[in-house]
């Protein structure tokens, strides 16, 4: 009896793992950076033009751009965030933007009206 029961607790554990990493590759991705920029005008701008090189990658990534008003200190910070469907469209995108020297170009550009503050990956529940 105890083997039969112990066979059936490795089952379930099995099973639970297993739906706990599909549920992971199904949940969505969201990665926040936030900066400071003394020209939020400027940055929007080119944040629209990385929207325009991930969209060349195939990145399936919708980027929002948005500035912080009632946060204390952090009043007008600049907040990036690009929601990503999974996992797999995450690490996808990843190494699309790691790979083309446009988008490194256009990332190192960025560094010249900002500071990055956090970049910070979250998943859904």
């Amino acid at each position: 009896m105890k083997k039969n029961t112990a066979v059936a607790v490795v089952i379930l554990l099995l099973v639970c793992f297993a739906s706990s990493a599909a549920l992971a590759q199904k949940a969505t991705v969201l990665r926040v950076v936030v900066i400071k920029t003394d020209n939020p005008t400027a940055y929007v701008q080119e944040i629209e033009k990385g929207r325009q090189v991930m969209k060349s990658l195939g990145v399936q990534g919708i980027t929002r751009v948005w500035q912080a008003r009632f946060a204390g200190t952090n009043a007008g910070d600049i907040v990036v965030s690009i929601e990503y469907p999974n996992w797999a469209a995450f690490t996808e995108a990843d190494a699309k933007e790691h790979a083309s020297s446009e988008y490194q170009s256009w990332l190192k550009g960025l560094d010249k009206i900002r500071k990055i503050v956090s970049d910070s990956l979250y998943t859904e529940w």
